[in-house]
């Protein structure tokens, strides 16, 4: 993919080699020449049918802030358009409310949703989204999903060869005993139309959120999480995702910060994270991993090594052309977005 010398992108042609795999960076640039908001934050990332991207975060003065919109960036011609808002909190009665996490996803060829939460917080927030059918340059009105389906809360879903639709979900509620959090798959067999709520494994006593999904078949899947207990978690299915094994933990540490993960149309596997536990500027690095079997993991790439600031909340998609594309929150000012080639 061609690039525009921008002053806000960098062309780099970088290349670091990891056992049998290399990883070119092929440009990195800002999704915000100059951004309309003084933080943004939780980026996601869809390949357009006309070969274009899209991508979406929430910006506003603070999160959790009534101001805060869900913002949305074309990048055509070589480059990222200005972000325009798409959607607010404006409710029916008056009440505006922050908005959180934007996920893009093509539930079909030529139907685009935008997947979003809406609310006071994460303990209180509802599932919405609008549809396009023109690669995003126009919407459908804001709708509300079901009373108990969230959408994708951070990650995107993912598509079986069989057409069902998973989206991984989670929940943060307030108990008598502190703060739950739970992981679950909404599944649905209509292209979104309608949802089922699958738990996994309630009684863990793992506080986990913000699945992503790997797809090692069509049977066999896989999910990496968000945890408060130092370290990324996983589950499996066996059944196309109808159940799941126990949550355990993997080898990779955690501090408490969301992670995104891919499979690729090869079917080996990469997952972007934070490789700290929670300590001060615990977000401060962000690494590439890589797996062939989604068990064993090595760092192939590092994104950021700071010893300071935030690098967090990454989302990663692969194009038609099979390169990767990741962005990530940049300090809470912008989003930042990389190209690379994976060989």
């Amino acid at each position: 993919m061609k690039v525009s010398a921008l002053p806000f992108l960098f062309l780099v042609m970088v290349t670091s080699v990891f056992g049998q795999i290399s990883v070119e960076k092929i440009n990195e640039t800002f999704l915000y020449s100059i951004p309309p908001f003084k933080q943004c934050h939780a980026s996601t990332l869809v390949e357009l049918s006309d070969n274009s991207f899209l991508a979406a975060a929430f910006g506003g003065t603070r999160e959790g802030n009534k101001d805060v919109a869900i913002w949305l960036s074309r990048y055509e011609n070589n480059s990222w358009q200005e972000p325009t808002r798409v959607a607010t909190g404006a409710s029916a009665n008056g009440i505006v409310y922050p908005n959180w996490n934007p996920v893009l996803y093509k539930t079909a060829p030529t139907e685009l949703v935008l997947f979003y939460k809406t609310g006071p917080s994460p303990r209180a927030w509802w599932g919405m989204y609008k549809v396009s059918l023109d690669n995003g340059h126009t919407w459908g009105p804001p709708q509300r999903l079901p009373e108990g389906i969230l959408g994708p809360i951070k990650n995107k879903p993912v598509t079986l060869a069989n057409g069902t639709l998973l989206s991984p979900s989670s929940t943060e509620t307030r108990t008598t005993e502190g703060l739950s959090w739970k992981v679950h798959i909404e599944k649905s067999i209509d292209g979104g139309k309608h949802w089922v709520k699958i738990p996994i494994d309630p009684e863990t006593p793992y506080d986990v959120i913000q699945p992503s999904i790997l797809v090692h078949s069509q049977d066999s899947l896989q999910i990496l999480c968000r945890s408060r207990n130092d370290a990324i978690m996983q589950s499996f299915s066996y059944d196309g995702g109808n159940t799941w094994s126990a949550i355990s933990k993997t080898s990779l540490p955690n501090p408490n910060s969301g992670t995104d993960a891919l499979t690729l149309t090869n079917g080996t596997h990469l997952l972007v994270y934070n490789p700290l536990i929670n300590g001060k500027d615990d977000r401060s690095k962000l690494n590439i991993a890589y797996s062939e079997d989604g068990n064993t993991w090595e760092d192939v790439y590092v994104l950021e090594d700071q010893t300071k600031g935030e690098y967090s909340y990454p989302a990663i998609i692969q194009d038609e052309d099979d390169n990767i594309h990741i962005t990530y929150t940049y300090q809470r000012k912008n989003i930042k977005h990389l190209t690379l080639a994976i060989k």
